[in-house]
């Protein structure tokens, strides 16, 4: 080895030693796990479809597909992978393919297809794609088609592109097929998969990216070997890193295209970050290392029997990356401040049956309740600032407070009491009528007994004799008056 090759040497394990040291172990971030998705180009579409239907329960959100085939298309076999799955679409089983989803979802080997039923998928397929053939996309849509609702799925496939991961604005011409396999189509790709997973977001960032972001973690925690690298990348938006719920979406290079060989093109430059960066998303990149076969994704069995089920050892340590990545847990928010009381509280407009009520605006509320006597008087939210309280007595002096709710309904502080009484005359006291024996009257008090006969008091009126046979209706008309005669 001469001098050159040994400087050379060195400097390139003093970079693979930079490159340990900077990778940290994936963060445990606050994440909506029912809002996780994933989506990959060739080898990583085919390993997404894998995702997607074989861990339907942590993928719910949906799959983005690009130049991918239906699930277990291979059937481990190699030849079946170059041939039926990427050339001669024709021969794909596609039928045998769902029979074989189904009977290994009975059997627990995956997840229940029955996740599938909510979940988006977008499709694309170049019109010129030389690799994997318009077809074998055609017999993905089929595939979806026996779990996944048709008004669920985009099936793209009007741009005349090669087979890459398209922009809008990076990489090759859009019929290029060479490294780093990104062309420039003129459309953003990754946006629309996006979207239709998400539904509309935010305008993407058209600025620069703050480096801090971009994380490179360690993916030996989760696999050594198994055709995966040491390392893997994930772009984390500030707001993610900082305790805001997030959403995680999950994003897989094809063949040729991990860092090793194409530095971080696919992770900085096919279109995912800017997105994230203004939908509080984080983009997790896992990375297949040099060893596995042409630097692809396990899609056939390379490197296990079971590479398509949930105990693949890729497919396990991609699920293992989303459980820690997610693990963070909710922040409890700071309860909300209690809005204040309403101020200048009064009443006007009295009637002998109503009274209108008004009160100065709460910052912060969303509607108001008013309290006659402590009971809450209005059957509705009021969102005025004046309320006409109906109902009243006549002459009756009532009390009103009125309380502040903000969205949620959630009152605040009680107003000061604000008085007010009703015009007119006073209604007449109701009659009170007693049914009783004469003695009975005297005992409770509304009669009395004097030489053998009763007399209601106040009255004085001769209720008969006094025993207990004699019976008597006595009706109230005042304090202790009491006269003979019925209630109305």
């Amino acid at each position: 080895m001469n001098r050159f090759s040994v400087r050379l040497t060195a400097c390139a394990l003093a970079l693979a030693s930079a490159g340990a040291i900077a990778a940290v172990n994936l963060p445990q971030l606050n994440i909506d796990k029912t809002q996780t998705s994933v989506s990959g180009l060739s080898s990583g579409g085919f390993m997404a479809v894998q995702l997607h239907v074989g861990h339907s329960a942590t993928f719910a959100k949906g799959a983005g597909i690009v130049a991918g085939g239906p699930f277990y298309c291979a059937e481990g076999s190699i030849t079946n992978a170059t041939g039926r799955c990427m050339a001669s679409p024709t021969g794909i089983p596609t039928s045998t393919l769902v029979s074989t989803t189904n009977s290994w979802a009975s059997a627990g080997s995956i997840d229940p297809v029955a996740n599938l039923q909510a979940s988006k998928v977008y499709m694309f397929s170049g019109t010129i794609d030389s690799t994997v053939k318009p077809g074998v996309m055609d017999a993905l849509k089929t595939y979806y088609n026996s779990f996944v609702p048709t008004a669920n799925v985009v099936y793209k496939k009007d741009i005349a592109a090669e087979h890459a991961m398209i922009t809008d604005d990076f990489g090759s011409a859009c019929s290029t097929k060479a490294s780093p396999y990104i062309n420039d189509c003129n459309f953003d790709l990754a946006g629309a998969m996006l979207a239709h997973i998400y539904g509309t977001l935010n305008a993407r960032n058209t600025g620069a990216l703050p480096e801090g972001n971009f994380v490179e973690f360690n993916q030996s925690q989760f696999i050594t070997n198994h055709g995966m690298a040491p390392t893997g990348w994930a772009y984390i938006p500030q707001a993610c890193a900082t305790g805001t719920q997030c959403r995680l979406h999950v994003v897989l290079h094809g063949c040729q295209q991990n860092v090793t060989l194409v530095q971080q093109k696919y992770v900085r430059n096919t279109g995912y970050n800017r997105w994230a960066d203004t939908n509080n998303m984080v983009m997790l990149y896992p990375q297949t290392s040099t060893a596995a076969t042409n630097s692809c994704w396990d899609w056939w069995g390379y490197d296990s029997a079971s590479y398509a089920k949930k105990s693949g050892p890729q497919m396990a340590a991609i699920k293992a990356m989303v459980d820690q990545v997610s693990a963070g847990g909710a922040t409890p928010p700071p309860p909300p401040a209690a809005l204040p009381a309403p101020a200048n509280v009064a009443t006007s407009n009295a009637s002998a049956s109503g009274m209108t009520i008004s009160w100065a605006a709460v910052s912060g509320a969303a509607s108001y309740n008013v309290y006659r006597n402590s009971n809450k008087t209005n059957a509705l939210p009021v969102t005025a600032l004046s309320f006409n309280d109906t109902g009243l007595a006549a002459a009756t002096t009532y009390s009103w407070t009125v309380k502040a709710a903000d969205a949620n309904g959630a009152e605040g502080a009680a107003s000061l009491a604000a008085s007010g009484t009703t015009t007119g005359t006073p209604p007449p006291p109701v009659a009170t009528c007693y049914t009783a024996s004469n003695y009975a009257h005297t005992i409770a008090g509304r009669a009395y007994a004097l030489y053998g006969l009763t007399y209601a008091n106040g009255s004085n009126q001769s209720m008969g004799l006094w025993n207990i046979f004699a019976t008597t209706t006595l009706k109230k008309t005042g304090t202790n008056y009491y006269v003979i005669g019925t209630c109305p």
